[in-house]
């Protein structure tokens, strides 16, 4: 990459950072429990609207990986749920009913608390439907994958979006609040993933799975991106510029091996794929508040119509994540 270009890209992470500290006026403490703080702790944060029936397993599922601390912006939720995490004593809570749009879907927010509390922790980003599996994790903490990475040298660590999914129709069982959503969502696409590098960036996009072959399959092009970099060890000179697809500065999307080796990467188990999803899909696409004039929430409308079962023949059910390593979705790399 040229001297040009770089300069270039040092100049949109400090408008990114910009945004973040003008965007920080639209937050307002709900529950701001940063004090409770300590210096090693790991730090989750999450923007999320409308996701009540969904917080308690989330919760208990992070905090038994290990997260210290929960920092969340609700974005309007007229549920329940802020007032639910308003009483968790290690969650703090910012509230807020700008235009998610506007705040770059989210980023600007959380790079601001990034910017603000994150500082040399070990954070994750994740949304309520994104569960984080890393190699080990059925024995070794998240603390074990983080002090590894210190260790290492390595300060970013990448998932790819693994979509989960129940066989037969997506609201043949209800999901209840509290429940293991992988329950229901059992199944997933072991292949059909196209690979390219972003040349700008320095990361890998990724598309395909479920959703590319059921709500995609005329616009391919389209489907939503499966990379992710949720694991980061934080300085406040970073700041995330999609969603968590990429970051600046560059090199810290640089965590897949260009010369044939293996590098240690993780996966998001997504529970997107529930009976809620519907009446999520409606909602999201008349609010208009997501990429592309909500163009991905226009498709799942679509296609639901069609009462899709994304269970096919070459889907394979979910056992743990040594499978997902022996099928080439995640590694743990020189991790042993």
């Amino acid at each position: 990459m040229g001297i040009f270009s770089r300069y270039r890209l040092r100049l949109a992470r400090r408008r990114w950072l910009f945004r973040a500290f003008r965007k920080r006026r639209e937050l307002k403490p709900v529950a701001n429990r940063t004090a409770k703080m300590r210096p090693n702790d790991i730090l989750l944060f999450c923007t999320l609207r409308n996701e009540k029936i969904r917080l308690p397993y989330f919760l208990r599922y992070y905090r038994d990986l290990g997260v210290n601390h929960f920092f969340i912006v609700d974005n309007g939720s007229d549920d329940g749920g802020r007032e639910y995490l308003a009483e968790q004593p290690d969650v703090s809570l910012w509230s807020t009913t700008h235009s998610y749009k506007r705040a770059r879907f989210g980023a600007d927010w959380l790079n601001w608390l990034q910017l603000r509390y994150a500082h040399e922790h070990w954070c994750l980003v994740v949304d309520p439907d994104e569960f984080f599996v890393y190699p080990f994790c059925d024995t070794r903490p998240i603390r074990a994958l983080t002090d590894w990475l210190d260790s290492s040298s390595i300060k970013s660590f990448p998932a790819m979006l693994l979509d989960m999914y129940p066989k037969g129709p997506l609201d043949a069982q209800p999901y209840r609040e509290g429940m293991d959503p992988f329950e229901i969502a059992q199944y997933f696409d072991s292949g059909n993933y196209v690979f390219q590098r972003n040349s700008r960036f320095g990361n890998l996009w990724i598309q395909g799975g479920p959703r590319m072959r059921t709500f995609f399959a005329d616009k391919p092009a389209m489907a939503p991106a499966l990379n992710k970099i949720p694991l980061v060890k934080w300085h406040r000179s970073y700041a995330y510029v999609s969603s968590t697809h990429m970051l600046l500065p560059r090199g810290l999307n640089q965590v897949y091996d260009e010369w044939g080796g293996e590098k240690a990467s993780g996966c998001l188990l997504h529970a997107k794929f529930l009976d809620t999803f519907a009446t999520k899909a409606e909602e999201e696409m008349s609010r208009g508040q997501h990429y592309a004039a909500s163009a991905e929430y226009k498709a799942y409308k679509a296609g639901l119509e069609a009462q899709p079962d994304l269970w096919c023949k070459w889907s394979e059910k979910y056992i743990n994540w040594r499978q997902l390593e022996i099928l080439g979705l995640m590694s743990k790399g020189n991790w042993a």
